[in-house]
């Protein structure tokens, strides 16, 4: 059976354990867009001040405090790059490359910046390392603005130049660090603050693309309700604003100290949710499924999807705990496989007695085209074998229902492995000692008639061996039909039934109530259609025409004493 869908719906099967491996995390908590407002219009309204009120805006110049906090920054900022990037490389996800580049450019060039610190590293003041922050900044907007744009339809280009960007951006790096050693053109100067001339002409550009991002990840954000783009939403709104500090804060001020705290907090919001999500999804691939690109979550989901079938296939295989195996060598983490087999072990259950209630048949057909469970049907020709036991009313007056149970039961193991396995019939109901099959419900078997017969002849030969141990046990009584009939799902949406309507089957019960213990009563329409596909010698005896109740003519009816071989079930 094929489990569609089956990413989403892990959790839902399999739980989830003590530590909430895997487990589907909660709703995140509504946070009120005012209270975001206020938290992201805080650090413009103390620059604002700052700048004001310039007695407020103190002068602190502490060497060692500035290199400490913007290499600590940029060593943590590369870390969660590489992570991001590594997620992106097993999912193949440009959204999420894009992200890691944002992380990376910025960490790459604030690294550069703490080497600005004089009497750490250099002697003096540099002034191209002075000015990586603000340029690694702007490039990174770019990536950010990239990456909130529709990517659908350009992946595959965008997924070819993942190594070329990488490279490119690395060689910028060393570029700029090489220059600025050298204090090649504009670098020989020694800028008081971030400032060029020609960056604060596209400081704009920048502000302007880390706000275009914010505002698409608030979309994706509302789209899929989990934590992570809205975090990053508001980090890339922190960015911008630092940008905007660079470009009006003085050199060791306050103000100038607050666009390192902006890109301190914007990093670390995307830490702390990135940590939160894998604490609930123990998986890194899975951490950052909120930002995936709708194309990899359905890469995603079927990649589960076929996981969970080949597991729960294994299972009823005896042999699941090799077919984990193989999936860590694909890939799957030790968590993810954990979860797989669990959900993949219930699911066999589920799956075994889903069959045990509509046949193997209508299981494999549903698992093809769940459409089939819709309400609603189809016209077609079957071949409907209604049974009871003839006598069963008196047979259980009086005794235990444990014993009548077991009598049921008992015949059912005897004669249900037959119609079903060998004939392929489609069990439409038991109701107490009666038994409804359909053969060719679902239009897949043109020689219904043959098979319903046949059905019937095991039927009656198993049952009469189970009754010749029991002789004070009921006779089957069958009958069989042929016609139209409407097939498909009748009920409600909370409960429905895979049901045969129409004047065959009643016709078949009447049929069915006219046999005597231990015989087969089958209609002319049936006996003219097996003689007709040539399935098979008939050897019947005419009963003639019959009257049945709620018919206006009479019916030609057949006992049916045997069926040759020449309709071997194909």
């Amino acid at each position: 059976m094929r489990y569609p869908g089956a990413a989403d719906g892990l959790s839902a099967l399999a739980g989830g354990d003590e530590d909430g491996v895997m487990s589907r995390p909660p709703e995140p908590a509504s946070v009120s867009p005012v209270l975001i407002g206020i938290a992201l219009a805080a650090p413009l309204i103390g620059l604002a001040l700052l700048l004001g009120f310039p007695s407020l805006d103190l002068r602190w110049e502490h060497h060692p405090s500035h290199f400490w906090l913007v290499s600590g920054v940029a060593a943590v900022n590369v870390v969660l790059g590489v992570l991001v990037s590594e997620a992106a490389r097993q999912r193949r996800d440009v959204r999420l490359f894009l992200v890691s580049m944002v992380l990376l450019t910025s960490a790459g060039f604030l690294a550069l910046h703490a080497l600005a610190t004089p009497g750490v590293v250099l002697a003096g003041p540099n002034g191209g390392f002075a000015l990586a922050t603000p340029v690694g900044l702007l490039i990174a907007s770019g990536f950010a603005a990239v990456s909130a744009l529709d990517l659908e339809a350009h992946e595959a280009s965008l997924l070819r130049l993942q190594r070329p960007i990488r490279i490119g951006l690395l060689i910028v790096i060393v570029a700029w660090a090489a220059a600025s050693l050298f204090e090649v053109g504009f670098m020989r100067r020694v800028f008081e603050t971030e400032r060029a001339p020609w960056l604060l002409a596209v400081l704009p550009l920048g502000v302007a693309a880390y706000a275009f991002a914010a505002w698409r990840y608030v979309g994706i954000y509302r789209a899929r309700r989990r934590p992570l783009p809205l975090v990053i939403a508001m980090s890339f709104v922190l960015l911008a604003e630092a940008l905007l500090v660079v470009a009006l804060s003085r050199g060791w001020h306050l103000s100038w100290w607050e666009w390192h705290v902006l890109m301190a907090g914007a990093f670390a919001a995307i830490l702390l949710a990135a940590r939160h999500e894998y604490r609930s999804e123990r998986s890194l691939v899975r951490t950052f499924r909120s930002l995936y690109l709708e194309g990899t979550l359905e890469r995603l989901d079927e990649r589960q999807s076929s996981a969970l079938t080949t597991l729960a296939r294994a299972d009823s295989e005896g042999s699941i705990d090799e077919a984990a195996e193989d999936l860590r060598t694909e890939g799957f983490t030790g968590d993810e496989v954990a979860v797989l087999v669990r959900s993949a072990r219930q699911l066999s259950t589920l799956e075994g007695l889903l069959r045990r209630y509509v046949g193997p048949q209508l299981a494999d057909r549903l698992s093809e085209d769940p459409r089939l469970a819709d309400l609603g049907g189809d016209e077609r020709e079957v071949s409907v074998l209604f049974a009871d036991l003839a006598g069963f009313t008196s047979f259980a007056e009086g005794r235990p229902a444990p014993e009548v149970i077991d009598m049921l039961n008992t015949y059912w193991s005897e004669v249900v492995p037959t119609l079903v396995d060998r004939e392929g019939g489609l069990i439409e109901r038991f109701a107490g000692d009666a038994v409804l099959i359909m053969f060719n419900a679902l239009g897949d078997q043109p020689d219904h008639a043959a098979r319903a017969c046949r059905a019937a002849i095991a039927m009656r030969d198993a049952s009469e061996r189970v009754h010749a141990g029991s002789n004070d046990w009921p006779r089957f009584r069958v009958g069989v039909n042929t016609g139209p009939a409407v097939i498909g799902n009748v009920g409600a949406d909370v409960h429905r039934s895979f049901s045969a309507i129409g004047d065959t089957t009643n016709v078949a019960a009447r049929l069915q109530g006219l046999s005597t213990p231990g015989h087969i009563t089958i209609a002319e329409r049936t006996l003219r259609e097996v003689r007709s596909t040539g399935d098979g010698d008939v050897d019947v005896v005419p009963l003639g025409a019959v009257d049945l109740k709620g018919k206006a003519e009479p019916t030609d009816a057949f006992e049916l004493l045997s069926i040759g071989e020449a309709g071997a079930s194909r």
